[in-house]
């Protein structure tokens, strides 16, 4: 993943520990305080949101501790690697079409960002300008050819960052 992915990773992490589980901790407290825990929606809602962040949490540890951070910025883009950005013509229909190779958790494909392990991810690595390639998809064969290698900041073709805001449980 870019640096930038594993800093929102970090940063949603560390809200969630520092931030939102102590605000909901004292919300199921307060609840609980207001007697009857059997009928009390107030505590089992708060309870709810604590099991939501603590799996949240649990998650995003995980994906912390086994990321791999790479900056793209500081590889020569010859060949197809991650962080390059890929313009092919489709060999079929003469269309171009633009790809952006990057890790799973700042995948786009809407946005032509591509997780690395996808089937055109995988046909891509490796390959240069000119290059041509096919892809077999359930009831076809597509074929490409490679017309531009060059990076482009994933984080500048992004439409959905997530921010503090989206960190939250409501």
């Amino acid at each position: 993943m870019s640096l930038e992915g594993y800093d929102i990773l970090v940063e949603e992490f560390k809200y969630l520990l520092e931030e939102e589980k102590p605000k909901v901790a004292h919300e199921k407290l307060v609840a609980a305080a207001q007697g009857d825990r059997s009928e009390n929606a107030d505590y089992h809602a708060a309870k709810e949101k604590l099991r939501f962040i603590d799996k949240r949490l649990f998650y995003l540890n995980k994906m912390i501790q086994n990321s791999k951070i790479i900056d793209p910025s500081v590889h020569e883009h010859k060949k197809v690697s991650f962080g390059s950005s890929v313009d092919v013509i489709n060999i079929d229909t003469d269309e171009e079409e633009t790809y952006t190779l990057c890790g799973v958790l700042e995948s786009e494909p809407e946005n032509g960002l591509i997780s690395i392990h996808s089937p055109l991810a995988k046909a891509l690595i490796g390959k240069e300008i000119g290059d041509e390639f096919r892809i077999k998809l359930p009831k076809s064969t597509k074929e490409y050819e490679i017309e531009n290698i060059y990076y482009k900041n994933i984080f500048t073709l992004k439409q959905n960052i997530r921010t503090k805001k989206d960190f939250a449980f409501h």
